[in-house]
């Protein structure tokens, strides 16, 4: 290389003493048509390996059954590799060409050593996207997401290249610098407040598995409730049922409060828990008439005549006087009620019965008994869910005069002066 070289610089140099100039200019202006000779050879070579090297490794890429090349196809880094090459060529051709040259060879070497630094920078930069990528195409990926470790790693490359290039610049060491950014580190973590948080939060919410892309979850505060889309080192992008897109400080999560309904999709469910409000005036003890009647609806009617027989039998055990209801056990309008809800639920294949699954009573109030549902459906899609929970209450309204019992609903009647006025249904 050296004789080539060598060969140039005479071959340019001696034409330009033809044209007559002084050996000093012929020196000057031949290392100078040199240096570009030598930049447009590494020109060529780049757009050789652009287009030809790289249209190589792509057609072994596609022949290939692995993802991982494709990816580091798609991500650019052999593609930045070619602009490394050449940039390595010119640094090592530079010295001694331009070493005649006294202002003008130091300061294409800082240009080119500066050009190498960013080019790795790039060439690091796509590989850490690149690997990224791949690791998402990993069942674990959706578990432990790694993308706030890979933006710590580029925010230290960063500061690095920064040092690097600042002492390229000044021609002297970096090891200085380094050790003086020591003083400046309560600046630094000011700057870097959020970024130094969101990584603790990141490598808090990976451990313990607080929330993964693809949660649902909810945060009132921020008028978050929907889907996880991406977890970063600084914010938390969800898309929210409206289809709107919300992010929240990833360190939000750690020091505030969230809902998070993985497990709720996790398991064999999904809870419905609602009352309708019962009339406290249409409860009554029932009349034989009544048990009668209830008997012909065939969820309950083995319920009624076991119940009836445990009753009767307990009242005869002790000589309860029948003559007075308030006298020993009976059965309520609302009792058979409730048995008939929870047996209609158990038939009912939409709801799991192998989990919680309950009617009961709640605190009376000035607007009746609340008689809460508590089971879980076994569809846990936002919109079947919804459907089971209509088509029970749907039912519960439908069927509560048949047992004799009211819905409580404030009722409005106009007085003969046309004022309307709330009475208690």
């Amino acid at each position: 290389m050296t004789r080539l070289i060598e060969y140039f610089d005479k071959f340019f140099r001696d034409n330009l003493l033809r044209l007559h100039l002084s050996d000093e200019a012929a020196a000057y202006l031949g290392n100078i048509l040199l240096f570009l000779s030598a930049l447009l050879v590494c020109v060529i070579i780049y757009y050789i390996l652009k287009y030809f090297a790289i249209r190589i490794i792509k057609k072994i890429a596609r022949k290939t059954a692995s993802k991982w090349d494709d990816i580091m196809i798609d991500k650019k880094v052999f593609q930045r590799f070619t602009f490394l090459v050449p940039a390595l060529i010119l640094y090592g051709l530079a010295p001694p060409i331009l070493a005649d040259i006294t202002n003008l060879g130091p300061i294409v070497q800082i240009l080119i050593k500066i050009y190498i630094v960013f080019v790795i920078m790039l060439v690091i930069s796509s590989f850490l996207n690149a690997l990224h990528e791949i690791y998402l195409t990993y069942a674990i990926s959706k578990i432990k997401p790694i993308k706030g470790y890979i933006q710590v790693v580029k925010i230290i490359m960063y500061i690095i290249v920064a040092v690097l290039v600042i002492a390229i610049f000044f021609n002297s060491s970096p090891w200085p610098l380094l050790t003086g950014m020591g003083a400046i580190s309560a600046i630094l973590l000011l700057i870097f407040k959020d970024t130094i948080l969101g990584l603790v939060a990141s490598i808090q919410l990976s451990t313990l598995d607080l929330v993964r892309p693809g949660d649902w979850i909810e945060m009132p505060k921020y008028s978050v409730d929907g889907t996880v889309m991406d977890i970063n080192l600084t914010t938390v992008k969800v898309r929210n049922w409206d289809m709107t897109i919300t992010t929240v400080p990833t360190y939000a999560l750690i020091a505030e409060s969230f809902q998070n309904w993985r497990g709720m999709e996790e398991s064999g469910g999904r809870r419905i828990k609602r009352s309708v409000k019962i009339n406290l005036h249409s409860v009554k003890f029932c009349t034989p008439e009544m048990l009668e009647k209830f008997s012909k609806i065939h969820l309950i009617r083995t319920y009624i005549e076991e119940k009836e027989k445990a009753l009767k039998e307990y009242n005869s055990s002790h000589n309860i006087d029948n003559s007075v209801l308030v006298n020993g056990r009976r059965q309520t309008n609302l009792g058979v009620f409730r048995a008939y809800m929870i047996e209609y639920l158990k038939q009912n294949p939409k709801v799991n019965a192998d989990m919680t699954l309950m009617v009961r009573q709640l605190q009376s109030t000035e607007t009746g008994i609340p008689l809460e549902i508590y089971v879980f459906s076994h569809n846990k899609a936002w919109v079947k869910f919804e459907e089971l929970q209509a088509d029970i209450f749907d039912h519960i309204l439908a069927i509560v005069p048949q047992f004799d019992l009211e819905v409580f609903q404030n009722r409005t009647i106009q007085d003969p002066k046309g004022v309307f006025q709330p009475i208690g249904g």
